[in-house]
């Protein structure tokens, strides 16, 4: 065998190619995952709210209280819908949240949830 043919290894095409999908990568990851705690706290929100209290009004206060400890800023206590489902409080949430990647081009990430 020639030396040619033994020798094995990442081009410099193929070093920059997969660099710069890593690089997306990452730049992508760390613009999602503050949506994706903040999502977290405000599942977490809406489980310690449904507890406050029989009233809309206590829960959504309760909910408001949680939401200014915990930096959340994508839903807000008018925001959240409150049924009785087999007499226990159930609170829901629902919402969108729009990440800029480059030029017109958005990553959309859709929120929802309920309280245990």
């Amino acid at each position: 065998m020639s030396q040619a043919q033994r020798q094995r290894g990442i081009t410099l095409i193929g070093l920059l190619f997969w660099g710069a999908l890593i690089a997306i990568a990452v730049v992508i990851g760390l613009q999602v995952v503050p949506a994706w705690q903040e999502s977290i706290s405000i599942q977490h929100a809406v489980d310690q709210a449904a507890k406050a209290g029989p009233t809309v009004m206590d829960i959504r206060n309760k909910f408001d209280k949680m939401a200014e400890v915990d930096y959340i800023s994508s839903v807000a206590g008018k925001d959240l819908q409150i049924t009785k489902v087999n007499g226990s409080v159930v609170v829901s949430y629902a919402y969108q949240k729009e990440i800029h990647l480059v030029g017109p081009a958005y990553l959309l990430l859709k929120f929802s949830g309920k309280s245990h």
